[in-house]
């Protein structure tokens, strides 16, 4: 099998629910991402409890602040040795340049515009309706700021990937195996497959594993579909 492109995101409130499934699925996963509802939820404990299972972590808090206080919020997070972080594009040039400085091995992404938006949000918060034009433009200042890669929508990815080359990673949340869930939050979607053949370098899936009846059989499902 190829090298494993899937990062599960552990989004619950239940913390041992969550551990048992980290066990479930840690050798056939690249990573777990953990997001505001688990870490709000258990903190620093409950990382490390994932940690100690498995290291290989993204850790998706989305800073986003003046650059003097991502800053410092960075080195907090680096201490605790996640693969990935992200920051928000839109926090500036400074606050890129301000990221980029202390970081040490974790990569640090950029989040370009979340995948819940659609054009017509983009045009009354960007001024832009022209999604992919913005995408791309974000993903451009990323790279001349020295971050390592970006989040998008599998929508984007074709775009992104033309300018800004191989060695930049491209992290691809909105992943669903068929259908849409029901009520689904994510405007752009697309299938796992797709999306690699797009030029996506890892895919972050969560429901349609993690609320699958037999997840690991899911995971194994769409590893296999990979190949």
């Amino acid at each position: 099998m190829k090298s494993k492109k899937i990062i599960v995101a552990l989004d619950s409130n239940n913390l041992n629910k969550t551990i048992k499934l980290i066990k479930i699925l840690k050798k056939d996963v690249f990573a777990f991402k953990i997001g505001y509802q688990f870490f709000y939820n258990f903190g620093l404990d409950g990382y490390k409890k994932v940690y100690s299972i498995c290291p290989k972590i993204f850790l998706d808090l989305k800073l986003h602040d003046i650059p003097n206080t991502v800053e410092k919020g960075l080195e907090a997070l680096i201490k605790m040795k996640p693969l990935f972080t992200t920051i928000h594009i839109s926090g500036g040039d400074d606050m890129m340049i301000a990221s980029t400085a202390i970081k040490k091995n974790t990569m640090i992404l950029g989040v370009s515009i979340l995948t819940s938006l659609d054009s017509n949000q983009t045009k009354k918060y960007y001024n832009q309706k022209n999604m992919s034009a913005l995408v791309k433009k974000f993903a451009q200042e990323a790279k001349k700021n020295k971050l390592d890669g970006v989040v998008c929508s599998p929508q984007e990815i074709k775009h992104i990937r033309k300018i800004v080359g191989r060695n930049f990673i491209i992290v691809t949340p909105g992943i669903r195996i068929t259908n849409k869930l029901k009520n689904d939050d994510q405007k752009r979607v697309e299938t796992p497959k797709k999306a690699l053949k797009l030029g996506a370098n890892y895919l972050v899936i969560g429901r349609p594993i993690t609320k699958s009846r037999d997840p690991l059989k899911t995971l194994k499902e769409i590893n296999k579909s990979l190949i």
